[in-house]
């Protein structure tokens, strides 16, 4: 049957061995019995390990790494993190937990979010971490607790930048936002920060995610460098921190390549030396969330039934949306797109003289958004066998309505 969608890039950060995908270095079949259930997601350690070495060996050394947990807040992957990383960027108490549990020093910790309630900002106060201030109202909160706990409060101002990350997948500053304080508004912040008391230490400024251009990303950086050096002049003390973000996407439909860091790193190298002239005690950090993870997971669902309809093929499995919301399409895209799909235990299928199909795959739920391929070139597929969802590394279960239906949750496992 002629293949009627855009055809995917080849994985090729995965192992294939006896016809298998090899995660962490053992057959999806075999993890599969050894999780001993599906649907799950799996994380592999190498592959985590090898993207944080590949920005270490291009980036300037003197930059900062941060890992963000809500890309993937699983707790084993993120002490696995801890471990890699320079820092670690929470969005909520339970996210902040998890980084506090890890071998990371809570001031190497920030907290970021516009609506950070009065007792997440205790919690973040009493644990000594990096609060990331988004309103003057925040603020105002700070220094009562800080009254009421006798502790200084440690704070960065995040910037509503005026310019926004061209291209990204999500816009996060630039124009009117609920992130941060507009940037017109921080000398004013800052004069506030100084009459309360606080410990100021610097800037985030974070303008977009998910972005594969890097003439669209260095422009970003550029832009946050000079806005950082234009604010620190109201500042009233040195600056010590300033986060600028990251954007960088990974490709996921078809027809997308893998992002271009050299460039990224070239302007870096050569951006450095200006910005520690102007600010010469700031540690200056790249947050890092699916670019981390990203292509480190799979999504991983059993193959429950096979049937066709009115002659279009459908295969049936165990897992669907409510796990993995971002494939069926439903997590902020507008037009549907396939990501990459495969029969995990028949990846060399083709070779062995067994054509492709055209199929749909689908899950249990009794909706018709319910789709994790739509039309796609699959091995021959029988009930048993294992459905791999890739790119799954990042905002994938805890990005879902896992509640939805009443279906038990997925696994997760890093091996």
């Amino acid at each position: 049957m002629t293949n009627t969608k855009p055809v995917h890039a080849a994985q090729t950060q995965f192992q294939v061995l006896d016809n298998c995908l090899q995660i962490g270095g053992m057959a999806l079949t075999r993890l599969a019995q050894r999780v001993g259930t599906t649907p799950f997601y799996a994380y592999d350690r190498s592959l985590l390990g090898q993207r944080v070495q590949y920005l270490r060996t291009l980036l300037p050394p003197q930059l900062a790494l941060h890992y963000s947990i809500k890309a993937n807040p699983m707790p084993a992957l993120v002490q696995h993190m801890a471990g890699l990383v320079d820092g670690l960027d929470v969005a909520s108490a339970g996210e902040l937990k998890v980084a506090l549990d890890t071998s990371m020093a809570p001031a190497a910790i920030s907290f970021a979010g516009p609506g950070k309630t009065e007792a997440e900002l205790s919690q973040a106060v009493a644990a000594g971490i990096v609060i990331n201030a988004e309103s003057l109202t925040e603020l105002e909160r700070l220094e009562r607790i800080a009254s009421a706990l006798g502790i200084t409060p440690k704070v960065v101002i995040r910037v509503n930048p005026d310019f926004e990350l061209k291209s990204s997948g999500m816009k996060m500053g630039g124009g009117p936002k609920p992130f941060g304080i507009d940037a017109e508004v921080v000398p004013q912040a800052m004069q506030r920060i100084r009459a309360m008391g606080l410990e100021f230490l610097g800037f985030h400024i974070f303008s977009g995610s998910q972005n594969l251009k890097p003439a669209a990303i260095i422009e970003a950086q550029q832009k946050s460098f000079e806005l950082a050096i234009r604010l620190a002049q109201d500042a009233s003390q040195e600056i010590l921190s300033l986060n600028i973000g990251g954007g960088f996407g990974i490709p996921y439909f078809p027809g997308e390549v893998p992002l271009d860091v050299a460039p990224i790193a070239e302007h870096l190298h050569a951006s450095l030396p200006r910005v520690h002239a102007e600010l010469p005690h700031a540690k200056v950090a790249l947050e890092f969330g699916r670019y981390l993870v990203g292509e480190a997971g799979i999504y991983v669902a059993r193959v429950t039934d096979v049937k066709r309809s009115r002659g279009e093929l459908f295969i049936v499995t165990d897992g669907g949306m409510h796990h993995h919301l971002a494939a069926s399409g439903n997590f902020g895209q507008v037009i549907r797109k396939n990501y990459p799909v495969a029969v995990g235990n028949k990846m060399t299928a083709a070779q062995a003289g067994v054509p492709a199909e055209n199929a749909s795959v689908v899950g249990p739920l009794c909706t018709p958004l319910d789709i994790l391929a739509d039309q796609m070139a699959l091995a021959h597929a029988e009930i048993g066998d294992l459905i791999v969802v890739f790119q799954s590394g990042a905002y994938g279960l805890t990005a879902s309505p896992t509640a939805f239906l009443g279906h038990r949750i997925a696994a997760e496992v890093i091996v």
